[in-house]
């Protein structure tokens, strides 16, 4: 039904309005280049590092695409790898978000950075991994339609100590280059 999560990876379906409550392990911000649908093989032509020089030669388009002069454009993406929290367990998961969800993005990088904890030299920003968020789906529109975007809330810390483990082990992983994104359409 629309506003429903779908993990492409293993086809579970969760509710939408109760949402889902995930550990953001690592952030990472990326602009996929792509060509136009139907003229190339569904997947990426490449993806970009935030800081890379090919996105200050991209030209905003018609359609609000950011174009190369090779024809093919530039996706801001921003990619949570994320555990997914269970009831007994956690699995691996990555939630993009990219276009209107941007903001989203942002208000949720802000939540989690913006966060600050008591420690013994003072103030201190935790790991993202240290913190369960809530992500769920509202109903969205605009001139162009209306589509199901995310909702982000705090939880609160981690409580289970295997499971800040798993989270760290996770974000260690990522950071080192051995989690890649797989991105589609």
């Amino acid at each position: 039904e629309p506003g429903m999560i779908y993990n492409t990876v293993t086809s579970e379906l969760y509710d939408g309005e109760k949402g889902i409550n995930v550990i953001p392990c690592y952030y990472k911000r990326e602009y996929v280049e792509w060509q136009d649908r139907g003229e190339g093989p569904g997947a990426p032509v490449a993806v970009h590092d935030a800081s890379s020089p090919i996105i200050h030669e991209a030209v905003r388009d018609s359609m609000n695409k950011d174009r190369l002069k090779n024809g093919n454009y530039l996706e801001n993406t921003a990619s949570y790898f994320v555990m997914i929290c269970k009831d007994k367990s956690a699995e691996t998961a990555l939630i993009t978000m990219k276009s209107t969800q941007l903001k989203v993005s942002k208000t949720w990088n802000s939540l989690m950075y913006g966060l600050k904890l008591e420690g013994k030299n003072g103030l201190f920003t935790p790991p993202t991994f240290s913190h369960v968020y809530n992500l769920k789906t509202v109903q969205q529109s605009n001139d162009k339609g209306t589509w199901f975007g995310w909702s982000v809330s705090k939880v609160g810390a981690v409580q289970n100590k295997n499971l800040y483990e798993q989270a760290k082990a996770f974000a260690t992983s990522v950071k080192a280059g051995e989690v890649q994104a797989k991105h589609t359409l």
